[in-house]
């Protein structure tokens, strides 16, 4: 399902440009595992709440200094970049409505 992905990123990482197919078949296993235990510890903070929340998934990784700035760092350009779509939006909407 990631291999592509993953091999970029490995190779991003130092390893060689076409890793071994079993190589990326391990680390894939890993990553899925990781994502859906991930998951499941989130899913059972938010059981009182019964929704699943980004906050949720920033508590998990609380203690994992790095981890968590780089979260926290991706959130905010994401949300940079919803502000910059939005903003290009209504500019668009305006010269379409001006061109009427």
């Amino acid at each position: 399902m990631f291999q592509k992905d993953l091999q970029h990123m490995m190779y991003g990482y130092g390893d060689d440009t076409n890793p071994l197919p079993e190589t990326v078949a391990l680390v894939e296993d890993i990553v899925v595992e990781y994502v859906t235990d991930l998951v499941h510890k989130a899913q059972d903070v938010a059981s009182k709440r019964g929704k699943l929340l980004t906050e949720d998934f920033l508590f998990l990784i609380r203690k994992d200094i790095p981890k968590l700035n780089r979260c926290t760092e991706l959130l905010a350009m994401n949300e940079e970049l919803k502000q910059a779509r939005k903003a290009f939006d209504v500019d668009e909407e305006k010269l379409a409505s001006a061109a009427d």
